[in-house]
């Protein structure tokens, strides 16, 4: 696969670094009856990011990290892989789905490259992920060459108002003007960021997306922009549950490969 790419490298080493803030959150996902989604936990019946029943779907989650998603996957009946830029991130999800009897593929690699052959899956999802931390212009392609015709893909990632509020020196919080310009906001460098120096994320305009989706041969069949809830308090990743009220935080994608 030769030399990784420049985000591909600093995600990976960025990652590994600090995944052991990430595995109590990991064993507390693991243990949920019901899936809870994004940074205000909205539950799974009102967002609908799963079918009820996954008996003898191939599914793969991009981007898996301790891989409580894939566990979710495999409890309503998929075959599930998931594949993870962290090894980091993936001992700690070999761990627990040892520790939870849970049969999982777990791959050490790259969303926008998998080694896995044309057609491969009928479902494919991220929560974060390769939705915010690999190209989309990468990744998007490598989802639709994984999925058979008809197949799904289900992304929840950081809203693009999210970058355009947040201040050039990645200070928290978040504000409520324009900070960055709407255009050409494609990628976010947050290594040298006041507050909570990290990787480099992506985004797109809401056109950007729409062009990507069906230059790829997606159908959209859904776009949810989260609302914290009414009772929602405290700060998620430099943003006020007020701002989170107001604004949309995180959105979800549902596409489906054309036939």
């Amino acid at each position: 696969m030769g030399e990784l790419p420049e985000h591909v490298a600093v995600n990976r080493e960025y990652w590994d670094s600090m995944a052991h803030e990430w595995v109590a959150a990991g064993e507390r996902s693991w243990k949920q009856a019901e899936p809870t989604w994004g940074e205000w936990g909205i539950p799974e019946n009102q967002l609908r990011l799963l079918p009820d029943d996954m008996t003898g779907l191939r599914a793969i989650e991009l981007g898996c990290g301790t891989a409580y998603v894939s566990a979710w996957m495999a409890r309503r009946g998929a075959s599930v892989t998931g594949i993870d830029n962290s090894a980091e991130q993936l001992r700690t999800a070999r761990r627990l789905s040892e520790q939870h009897s849970i049969v999982l593929e777990l791959i050490h690699g790259n969303a926008e490259e998998v080694a896995k052959p044309d057609d491969s899956y009928d479902f494919a999802i991220s929560e974060y992920g390769a939705a915010i931390w690999a190209d989309p212009y990468r990744w998007i392609p490598e989802a639709h060459r994984l999925l058979r015709p008809g197949g799904t893909l289900v992304f929840l990632g950081n809203h693009v108002f999210v970058g355009l509020c947040s201040p050039v020196d990645g200070s928290y919080p978040i504000t409520r003007r324009l900070e960055r310009p709407y255009f050409g906001s494609h990628r976010l460098d947050w290594r040298e960021a006041a507050d909570d120096p990290g990787g480099i994320e992506f985004t797109l305009t809401f056109s950007e997306w729409i062009k990507l989706f069906r230059a790829t041969g997606f159908e959209i069949l859904d776009l949810t922009e989260i609302q914290a809830p009414a009772d929602a308090t405290g700060l998620r990743s430099g943003v006020t549950a007020e701002w989170a009220r107001e604004f949309p935080q995180e959105h979800v994608w549902t596409l489906r490969k054309e036939l």
